[in-house]
């Protein structure tokens, strides 16, 4: 007989409901319902155990998380894969600079000053070039193909070992967005052995892809070889907004894991969300139950779906198995149209009347539908709904494809750190064009920087910036 996963951090949260405690801490609601969780809402009391050391209840939960995922260490986080991102940054670049200092022949050579850099995919978050601007680091993007617009990246290992072949300094990792956005995967394990043999760690935001740990043979980033990743748990788990994971591989525990948590500790919050880590010491209960079985069930209904619009003349495009990612251009109709559409669906359903659909983004070009086991028969009623009467059926001429970032990078002017750090000011697109980018302009989601901090803007980034509805940009203030 299966033991049921414990749950240490939900038992102690409502063992202390129960005992009705005077309380003289924080948060300042003192249990009382205005939202109606406030009782599970507690703070680092006496046995509740701290994140930043986890040697308690959070530790347990912590490791039953590792165990369920296949990794050497994993970590919580409640400020989501931002804060785990700059942690993987932050302890590859203690990692590298520990190296440099161990080398003998570095030591021979103290006059040389070399700045640390990262060789990354161009689609990252832009919470990586936050962590770049905070840490000090160049950047160098891998020449990738970008189907898809700035949202979708597809990196090769040829292109990656073009780059690590020649580099005079290594970087201190190469790190990958997979699935991105639009659910494009990379090839991590190819990737992933073109790193090790040039020493190199492999770092993946896999923000959208924690359940890929749960199909019949891992598909997580871990399981194909790299070395730090990071999920974002409430994107496609059962978890409160917030809740992620770092996760370590079995081989680099002694490696990375004092960096880990002191950067988590650097960067993270003194005042951690307990609804959120009650949330995913919960969600190790669900995974270890019968999650698999309801995975490949979800992931079957989503296939089914996306043949049937390819079978209705509606263009959907190849993607991770939990996305629906509909290419709404190729009909000639805007991403932003079909998913108002979307929203006037209506519905006659088990619960009664449901009106609408919403998606997860929508641009010129794409609609994007994310789905999980804990999406309801109703829901893909109203999916089938908006198939019977959408006018993608209809199409007419096929928009012109969104334009992508030129593969020439932009010239730096300037550091990340140096540009973010610089007094900036807002001035029109039209007269940014030959100026040096302050801060990144860029809507979340998708939250991809179409210029990085320190680029000078050119009339290609302008074209993106008026493309994407981006009117005025931060650059770095002249001085006179």
């Amino acid at each position: 007989m299966k033991v049921e996963m414990e749950t240490p951090v939900y038992d102690f949260v409502q063992s202390y409901i129960q005992r009705k405690s005077a309380r003289f801490h924080m948060p300042g609601h003192k249990g009382k319902n205005f939202l109606g969780c406030e009782k599970g809402d507690i703070t680092e009391i006496e046995g509740a155990d701290v994140l930043s050391e986890s040697d308690g209840i959070l530790g347990i939960s912590q490791k039953n998380a590792a165990r369920l995922f296949q990794t050497g260490a994993t970590f919580y986080s409640t400020e989501g894969s931002s804060l785990s991102i700059k942690a993987m940054l932050a302890a590859a670049l203690m990692d590298w600079k520990r190296q440099k200092q161990e080398s003998e022949q570095e030591k021979k050579r103290t006059c040389l000053q070399t700045r640390p850099w990262i060789l990354s995919a161009r689609n990252v978050h832009r919470a990586m070039i936050d962590g770049c601007a905070l840490l000090d680091l160049d950047v160098e993007f891998i020449p990738c193909k970008q189907p898809n617009g700035i949202c979708s990246t597809v990196v090769e290992q040829k292109e990656v070992e073009k780059v690590l072949c020649v580099a005079e300094e290594r970087p201190i990792g190469v790190y990958l967005t997979s699935p991105d956005y639009l659910g494009a995967q990379s090839n991590i394990a190819e990737i992933a052995s073109v790193c090790h043999q040039y020493q190199v760690p492999l770092l993946v935001d896999n923000a959208h892809g924690a359940y890929l740990a749960f199909l019949q043979e891992s598909r997580h980033p871990i399981a194909l070889g790299a070395d730090i990743c990071c999920d974002s748990a409430h994107k496609t788990l059962p978890v409160l907004t917030g809740g992620g994971y770092l996760h370590l591989s079995a081989d680099n525990v002694e490696r990375y894991g004092s960096y880990i948590r002191k950067a988590m500790t650097l960067f993270g919050s003194t005042s951690p969300s307990y609804l959120v880590l009650q949330s995913l010491d919960l969600c190790n209960r669900y995974l270890d139950e019968n999650y698999r079985t309801r995975l490949e069930e979800c992931m079957g209904k989503v296939k089914e779906m996306r043949e049937k619009m390819c079978r209705q003349g509606i263009s959907v495009l190849q993607s991770e198995p939990l996305k629906l990612v509909i290419d709404a251009g190729a009909s000639g109709y805007s991403g932003y149209e079909i998913s108002q559409e979307m929203r006037e669906v209506v519905m006659e359903g088990q619960e009664g009347q449901r009106h609408g659909m919403e998606c997860e983004y929508a641009d010129y070009q794409y609609v994007v539908l994310m789905v999980t086991p804990e999406n309801r028969e109703d829901d893909f009623g109203c999916l089938n709904q908006w198939m019977k009467d959408t006018r993608l059926r209809h199409r007419r001429k096929a928009l012109d494809k969104i334009p992508v970032i030129p593969e020439k990078t932009a010239e730096r002017k300037m550091t990340i750190r140096q540009a973010v750090l610089s007094d900036s000011e807002m001035v029109s697109v039209e007269k940014a064009v030959g100026r040096t980018l302050a801060q990144e302009t860029v809507s979340c989601p998708p939250a991809i920087p179409i210029g990085i901090s320190g680029e000078e803007v050119t009339r290609e980034m302008a074209d993106l910036f008026r493309f994407y509805g981006i009117r005025e940009v931060s650059v770095v203030s002249c001085i006179v």
